[in-house]
């Protein structure tokens, strides 16, 4: 056969019947309902606010993103006029004057790292403005919202080296920089305090707890930079199950020896922050990070049966079986949020998204 009747053959055959089943599969698919992926057009030029919105039907994490501001929205908006009246409500609970002002207690929880970092400046537009309900940190987001009241963090670079910055009195965390001067100023303005605390202790009996330990400093630092001084001020507590675990465990460390008697109570505060949850009628959490600050919000709403609405921003991955990186549906399988609540996972840095988060809901309004 010559070489041009064997491309003739050659064109005139079907490709393999496995081939072309493998890939020419049909759909059976029905788009109603289901969003279109489709971003941002620049050619209308440069509107932040449209730019966020396209997020929810640019897919991956933007697509997350923007059912985190749904979710949101959707916790601010609610009020109890929402749900019928059962048989179970109180005569209270059924006028509707009352339900029309009954909202959902939105709990926010953040780790230390964020109060070091600019996202200071959020949460405490958030606690200002009475857009948060409770708050829940570790030791670190306590005491550096304090520490920048008496001195400055500043910009370093993930790559400075440590042997050097030790040697120079400089902490690092992350790419910022502390000088460790600012947590002696942290002691000298604390200790007295302590000392105050603890003669309330000793002539008035005065019990305290770490949420009346972070309401008093709230106080006593009055500085309109403060998270804490604005949730004294507004009257939204600050639970932190793990007080010692930081600058101010340092302090409380060597005030034992000075000054020995004050005594913290914890087990105030679980019933507290548990009756949080368990006396909402609705609750929404908003949780930054992971570790004891995530599942201590998540286990007071286990006392009510799980939330109702839920976002968390993290980084943290779920191979390893860790809290922080646990998907919602883990903790629906606790009774930490509800079978049919709403909820989403943000796998990102919330040093980029929480601000972008604020601005698409809460700023909205203001």
């Amino acid at each position: 056969m010559s070489a041009h009747n064997s491309d003739s053959a050659t064109k005139n055959v079907s490709a393999p019947d496995m081939a072309t089943a493998a890939v020419l599969v049909k759909s059976n698919f029905s788009p109603e309902g289901s969003k279109i992926i489709k971003g941002y057009d620049f050619e209308n030029g440069v509107d932040y606010s449209a730019l966020l919105d396209s997020y929810m039907s640019t897919g991956f994490q933007a697509s997350h993103f923007g059912r985190a501001v749904e979710i949101i929205n959707h916790m601010r908006a609610w009020r109890l006029s929402d749900e019928p009246v059962t048989d179970l409500d109180a005569e209270e609970d059924r006028q509707p004057e009352y339900r029309a002002n009954v909202k959902c207690k939105i709990f926010l929880g953040y780790t230390s790292n964020l109060v070091s970092s600019g996202i200071r400046e959020t949460i405490k537009y958030l606690v200002k403005n009475k857009h948060v309900d409770v708050l829940v940190s570790s030791a670190g987001g306590i005491e550096e919202d304090f520490i920048k009241c008496l001195g400055s963090t500043y910009l370093g670079s993930f790559s400075m080296k440590g042997k050097e910055l030790r040697t120079n009195g400089l902490n690092r965390i992350g790419n910022l920089i502390v000088p460790n001067d600012n947590y002696c100023k942290f002691e000298d303005w604390i200790v007295p305090i302590f000392d105050q605390m603890l003669a309330e202790q000793k002539e008035h009996g005065v019990v305290w707890t770490p949420s009346k330990l972070i309401r008093r400093l709230g106080k006593e630092i009055n500085h309109p930079d403060s998270i804490y001084y604005w949730a004294y001020k507004n009257n939204i507590p600050v639970y932190c199950p793990a007080i010692t675990d930081g600058s101010l465990g340092d302090m409380l460390y060597f005030h034992s020896y000075r000054s020995p008697g004050l005594v913290v109570d914890l087990v105030q505060d679980i019933r507290a922050v548990n009756c949080e949850a368990v006396f909402a009628k609705k609750t929404g959490v908003i949780i930054l990070g992971g570790g004891i600050v995530k599942h201590h919000i998540c286990n007071a709403n286990l006392m009510r049966n799980g939330t109702d609405f839920a976002v968390f921003v993290n980084t943290a991955q779920e191979f390893d079986g860790s809290d922080a990186g646990a998907r919602p549906d883990e903790a629906v399988s606790w009774g930490k949020i509800k079978a049919d609540a709403e909820s989403v996972k943000v796998y990102a840095d919330a040093s980029l998204v929480f601000p972008l988060l604020v601005a698409q809901t809460f700023a909205k309004d203001d």
